[in-house]
């Protein structure tokens, strides 16, 4: 069994906040392939909700262990989904839902 992989949810101040999440909750992360400021940008969305923040982009906003969103865009399709683990002061900690072939979404090629 392939070890777990963990990612820290940023910015969330800039949506709806995070006091409303809790462990357990799922989460989906959807790739943003043609954002010009950041090209392996992950978004988080919550289903009746919308977008909550992103997958954090640098090993500073990084909680613990967790993938930066760079070193989580090659291990993901185009969409995959988390469980929500702690909701902290830095970021929210999640940890990325498998499947049996270690990638969870679709598969899309980047141009």
């Amino acid at each position: 069994m392939a070890d777990k992989i963990y990612f820290t949810i940023t910015g969330t101040n800039h949506y709806h906040g995070k006091c409303f999440m809790e462990p357990k909750m799922k989460v989906r992360l959807k790739k943003e392939q043609d954002t010009p400021v950041d090209a392996e940008a992950i978004k988080v969305e919550m289903p009746g909700v919308g977008i909550i923040g992103y997958v954090a982009n640098s090993p500073y906003t990084a909680i613990g262990e967790s993938h930066s969103a760079g070193r989580l865009y090659d291990k993901i399709g185009d969409t995959a989904t988390g469980t929500v683990l702690y909701v902290m002061a830095e970021g929210v900690l999640c940890t990325l839902d498998r499947n049996g072939d270690g990638k969870n979404g679709k598969s899309r090629k980047r141009r």
